[in-house]
């Protein structure tokens, strides 16, 4: 019965797709209040088949495997360079900074609010979809966080909530939503490592621009001419260390997937990160919604400098953050931070063990063997360079000096990102855009209830 719209799916042509990318907010059973533009459906609310929707869990997913195709020596001097940055090795359908695979989701529908494990790659790739193997993945990955839709009263849905118009459109039955958080702390500490693999004279001073730019716990690094004071990169400049934008680039994907479906699709903003996530500053209004694990800072007289909050009730949970997951006792998403490890060096150390450990991807002489034809595996692990002691034991000074100047980590970000924004896809009003727009419908779109009904 599914067969002939998971055919039509994987046949589509990635440039049509592509130009024929609009979104359409107008989800089956939707009315519109718009003026000489109003439009009442007489179409009932209807959601997404479960392959849809396996389909989409797929696309957020690991695709295969990525290749370390960079070189392992300089071409000039001939020393050898940190050749091994990628945090794991499996690919998704966007790329990452260092491969760090930060992002996770969630999938909302009518039936509940779930997490979305990542599961090992497929082997074959699309070769091997059926809708069998498909919807037997999906329900591997899916963690049911809530039994329902979450979302916030009728009456509350407004600002913080929902943005403007949106709270009309956003989050209605019979959609399906996919919202992205990426846990930066992995790879913040990774990053700083990779950073400080420069060449002699060309490893940056890491300096605080919310400590008047103080070195950042790397004074005897300087001192010991293994940093140059000649370069200085402030911890705010850093940021996120771009890991944020491999979020973006997925749900974009999700996007195409959507239009290749035949579906409606509309990236638009979320309701408000510290919301949805149960930010203790809005959890006495609206409840703790994902129920996030958050850490708020001590106060200390310096933040008054740092970060102009005082010791009062309402700037209490003013610098707090998410760090985690955990559902039913488990860690569905654990940052490399404390409360999770008792302090930043012990979570440096996890990184490190990680990649370089007895259990870590750099050891796993297996998982090479599946990327490279014969031995080549084997003589990429025993020749491309790993961090020097020098370069984890300076990363873990300026990770200590963060959360214990700061106290919390990272302190310049967070340590879970939510972009704010998440991919609503539903069954199209396709009456609505029949009756008001020239070139409303694609032809995949106009071919969805054939496609997938028969």
């Amino acid at each position: 019965m599914t067969k002939k719209g998971l055919a039509s799916f994987l046949d589509a042509p990635l440039a049509r797709t592509l130009w024929n990318r609009r979104t359409k907010r107008v989800s089956r059973g939707s009315n519109v209040v718009a003026g000489s533009l109003s439009w009442q459906s007489q179409n009932e609310r209807s959601s997404l088949s479960p392959l849809q929707e396996a389909i989409l869990i797929a696309a957020t997913g690991a695709s295969g495997m990525t290749m370390p195709d960079r070189p392992l020596f300089d071409d000039e001097s001939g020393d050898p360079i940190m050749s091994k940055p990628n945090l794991v090795m499996e690919g998704r359908t966007a790329g990452s900074p260092d491969n760090a695979q930060g992002t996770h989701f969630f999938m909302i529908n009518d039936s509940g609010t779930y997490f979305l494990r990542r599961l090992d790659p497929m082997e074959g790739g699309t070769d091997n979809w059926t809708p069998e193997v498909l919807l037997d993945r999906a329900e591997q990955a899916k963690v049911r966080i809530l039994d329902r839709r979450i979302d916030v009263p009728g009456d509350m849905r407004d600002f913080p909530a929902y943005l403007d118009s949106n709270r009309f459109l956003s989050n209605t039955p019979g959609s399906t939503i996919f919202f992205p958080v990426v846990d930066l702390s992995y790879q913040y500490i990774n990053a700083l490592m990779y950073l400080l693999t420069q060449p002699d004279k060309a490893r940056p001073v890491i300096v605080d621009d919310r400590n008047f730019y103080q070195p950042a716990g790397v004074k005897k690094w300087i001192k010991s001419g293994f940093l140059n004071p000649d370069i200085k990169i402030p911890l705010g400049a850093l940021g996120q260390m771009r890991t944020q934008i491999e979020a973006d680039l997925l749900v974009q994907n999700l996007f195409l997937v959507t239009e290749a479906l035949g579906l409606g699709g509309w990236i638009h903003a979320a309701i408000s990160p510290p919301v949805i996530m149960g930010d203790p500053k809005f959890s006495d209004r609206y409840g703790k919604m994902l129920s996030f694990d958050y850490v708020t800072p001590k106060w200390r007289i310096m933040d008054l400098l740092r970060w102009h909050t005082l010791p009062i009730a309402a700037a209490k949970h003013l610098r707090a953050h998410a760090v985690g997951l955990r559902h039913h006792g488990e860690h569905l998403i654990k940052g490399k931070c404390p409360p999770y490890y008792p302090t930043m060096s012990d979570a440096v150390d996890a990184v490190i063990a990680g990649k370089f450990g007895p259990g870590g991807i750099y050891k796993d002489k297996a998982l090479f063997e599946r990327i490279y034809k014969g031995d080549f595996g084997d003589k990429y692990l025993d020749e491309a360079g790993e961090y020097e002691q020098d370069v984890i034991n300076c990363a873990r000074d300026i990770c200590t000096y963060i959360h214990k100047v700061h106290g919390r980590f990272p302190a310049h970000c967070e340590a879970i990102h939510a972009p704010g924004v998440w991919l609503q896809t539903h069954r199209v009003e396709n009456e609505y855009y029949d009756t008001f727009f020239e070139n409303g419908l694609t032809a995949t779109q106009r071919a969805h209830d054939q496609n997938w009904s028969s």
